[in-house]
């Protein structure tokens, strides 16, 4: 066998136990122990009481005001209950509370310097008082449950870290790559949860216990990994809330939904280097899924180039020698892509240059993750 035949058949392996025979387990796992139930009830402990809201941004006035006054909608939120704002100290705008009627329930906090999202984040942890911090950023719109049912999860013994289901806005085109990424990210995340633990949580809407927080390091890029995994390396369960929903606001274009998969693939790789002691397979209870969620899917496009270079190995004496045979197909197709409404073509066209975009990401990251760089934050 040659060279290339084994690189290939090792890719094409790479690719099918990281895409398809995880999510089959975790999926068969978790459906199994919904279907059989927990040998017991899980231990109940009496509500936290208190939840503090930490909003860490650098938007403009209005929009956080919009993002305080919907936090305040909630309706099942526990009775002390407030707001933290934390302003990045890289801005240079008049102080925002001066902008909007005060409010009891709703404090100001400049950032740590040299400014940035961990240092922001910081300032707004310490100003806390809550048993429950809850995490969220400017775009998102929570459901008016949300806050109260990510509250209640923390009760279950064990569990120190919860995330809600951010559902991302809806275009009324044909779904993108993206978003059918998202939702299989979602699902994948549930599962993982309902086995032992999620691997992460996103970053628009999730608790912890106010006792189990860490401040971040100066830099960090993933402040939504690294805060369950610490959690995670002390013996404590991260849960996934289907019924804690938000929403997010945005449309990011390609350009940028590619600065941002760069970035948070670079502090995956960043998050290594900083908490080694999630490579354990000793110390990291969820080893296993953390290497196949996060760390193989690394390998995606290079193992996507080495069997699509292994294929067109295999067939190219075919296309020299008998391309009369590819010919009728090859027109055939390109009628039928012709065929296609306008908004079909364009949804295939904006999906294959997301394929392009999304498989670049992967390769700037682990370019800047060789290379030490992480100064890569790009809003």
């Amino acid at each position: 066998m040659k060279a290339l035949d084994v690189g290939a058949y090792v890719a094409a392996v790479t690719l099918a136990a990281v895409w398809l025979f995880y999510p089959l387990v975790m999926g068969a796992l978790a459906s199994l122990l919904r279907h059989r139930g927990r040998a017991a009830e899980p231990s109940r402990e009496p509500p936290l009481g208190s939840v503090s809201i930490v909003v860490a941004t650098r938007d403009e006035p209005a929009s956080v005001w919009a993002r305080v006054e919907d936090c305040l909608q909630a309706t099942n939120a526990p009775a002390q209950f407030e707001v933290i704002v934390a302003l990045d100290r890289g801005q240079r705008w008049h102080p925002i509370e001066s902008s909007a009627p005060g409010r009891k329930a709703v404090r100001f906090v400049w950032g740590d310097e040299p400014g940035g999202k961990a240092a922001t984040l910081n300032a707004g942890v310490r100003a806390a008082s809550g048993d429950i911090v809850m995490f969220t950023d400017t775009s998102q719109r929570f459901h008016p449950e949300a806050i109260g049912r990510l509250a209640d999860a923390l009760r279950e013994q064990g569990v120190g870290a919860v995330s809600g289901n951010l559902e991302l806005g809806s275009t009324g085109q044909p779904p993108s790559l993206v978003t059918l990424y998202w939702r299989f990210e979602r699902w994948l995340r549930r599962c993982e949860a309902e086995v032992r633990s999620s691997v992460g949580v996103t970053g628009a809407i999730y608790a912890i216990r106010r006792s189990l927080w860490k401040p971040l390091p100066a830099g960090l890029l993933l402040d939504d990994l690294y805060t369950p995994m610490q959690i995670v390396l002390r013996g404590y369960r991260v849960g996934f809330v289907e019924g804690a929903r938000a929403w997010e606001t945005r449309q990011p274009r390609p350009t940028e939904e590619y600065r941002r998969k760069a970035r948070t693939l670079t502090g995956v790789i960043q998050l290594c280097a900083w908490l080694p002691e999630l490579l354990s397979p000793v110390r990291n209870d969820i080893w296993l899924q953390f290497l196949f969620h996060k760390l193989l899917r690394f390998l995606t496009p290079y193992c996507t180039l080495a069997v699509g270079a292994w294929c067109l190995v295999a067939i190219w004496p075919m296309l020299t020698q008998h391309w009369s045979f590819w010919l009728g197909p090859t027109v055939a197709a390109l009628l039928g892509v012709s065929l296609l409404s306008a908004n079909r073509t364009r949804s295939l066209r904006n999906m294959v240059a997301e394929t392009f975009l999304l498989s670049g990401a992967v390769m700037a990251a682990t370019f800047h993750g060789l290379r030490g760089r992480w100064d890569v934050w790009q809003k």
